[in-house]
């Protein structure tokens, strides 16, 4: 039995088919992933994604220690309430993880960090501190829910507590509220609009089933995979790891390098990468006949093997396969992907595959 959310009984009284995610018994859908993954679209669906982890940040050397652990530059978030995406790298380069950190006050932030990566993540940032004045405080005891889709704010704000709901309806993309204990982030992991909402865990079923009766639709983790692959966002332990840099990941404008005297984890064989010049990139694959994208498909031009998928799926919104290959930084315009010992043509494109709800190829 894995670990539960504080919404697992009420997963499972819905009857939806439950996995094993990172060692946590998670929804991967209700109905059909085809109907959640229309509904975030079109409306507004709900994400219990409570397996993630919220990390507390503070004490008079926490921006410098971040400045340091971090690819990006919280230095960019000075006025709290500002959120930042960032890689965390390792001596090498590699991706240990990636996160979004929230600037929520003098000296003090809040990350949010992946499920998997929940207990390596923190020994990792607890190797890096030394001797400065931080303390890092894991808030186990808090459910995430991500309300997406273009209804989902109106559908959420009535269901915010009256002392943050004002303040959460005049939200910039990519920033952040709080008070009485709960959270609004104003981002997400679908391309659509909405928020991710940080909240007591005795808080999160009530404030579910407030979701579900405002006629938002809950959404597995199969439908949040094709939705964050329609948007071009990579998912950790696929599409980037400690083994590739994020210029090789599509990820570029994560890493802040015009700061010479800033020295993060990584700058160095980073900067190396990007002068030395890119012998692979990611891009994005639309499969031009009929098959079934994954990852760890082989990529060629020609007779020549020039990479490999590194997520793939049937993109609902398009009708057709889509998915994201690391191949020669040369090759930019038509590839080939072997599926089950047969080459299929592929078009490649710049993520991401949908936008504003309309293909961007």
């Amino acid at each position: 039995m894995g670990k539960k959310t504080p919404l697992n009984a009420w997963h499972h009284a819905a009857k939806a088919r439950m996995v094993d995610f990172a060692g946590w018994d998670m929804p991967v859908q209700y109905t059909s992933l085809l109907e959640e993954h229309r509904a975030v679209r079109a409306d507004a669906g709900a994400f219990d994604v409570s397996h993630m982890l919220a990390v507390d940040v503070t004490g008079a050397d926490s921006t410098a220690w971040l400045r340091y652990l971090l690819a990006n530059d919280v230095a960019k978030i000075t006025s709290p309430g500002k959120a930042l995406y960032s890689c965390m790298l390792n001596a090498e380069g590699g991706v240990v993880d990636d996160l979004i950190v929230y600037h929520v006050g003098d000296a003090r932030y809040r990350l949010v960090i992946n499920a998997g990566n929940r207990e390596s993540d923190l020994a990792w940032m607890q190797s890096t501190l030394g001797e400065r004045d931080v303390t890092l405080q894991a808030q186990t005891d808090l459910a995430i829910i991500a309300v997406q889709g273009p209804n989902a704010r109106d559908k959420a704000l009535p269901l915010l507590p009256a002392s943050l709901s004002e303040a959460a309806r005049d939200l910039r993309r990519f920033y952040c509220t709080q008070a009485e204990g709960w959270f609004v982030g104003r981002t997400g992991y679908t391309g659509e609009d909405g928020f991710e909402v940080i909240l007591p865990s005795a808080d999160a079923e009530r404030f579910w089933s407030g979701l579900m009766d405002a006629g938002v639709r809950a959404v597995g983790l199969g439908a949040r995979d094709t939705l964050r692959l329609e948007a071009g966002m990579n998912l950790y332990g696929q599409d980037m790891d400690t083994t590739t840099n994020p210029l090789e990941s599509g990820l570029a404008w994560t890493v802040a390098l015009k700061s010479p005297e800033r020295d993060f984890i990584g700058r160095a064989p980073t900067e190396a990468l990007k002068q030395s010049g890119l012998r692979q990139h990611l891009v994005g694959l639309v499969l031009e006949d009929r098959g079934v994208l994954r990852g760890h498909q082989s990529v060629y031009l020609g007779e020549q093997r020039i990479g490999e998928t590194t997520s793939g799926t049937f993109s609902p919104s398009l009708s057709q396969a889509i998915g994201l290959a690391r191949i020669d930084a040369s090759v930019t315009e038509t590839c080939e992907v072997e599926i089950r010992q047969k080459r299929y043509p592929a078009k490649i494109v710049k993520p991401p595959f949908i936008k504003d709800g309309q293909a961007t190829f």
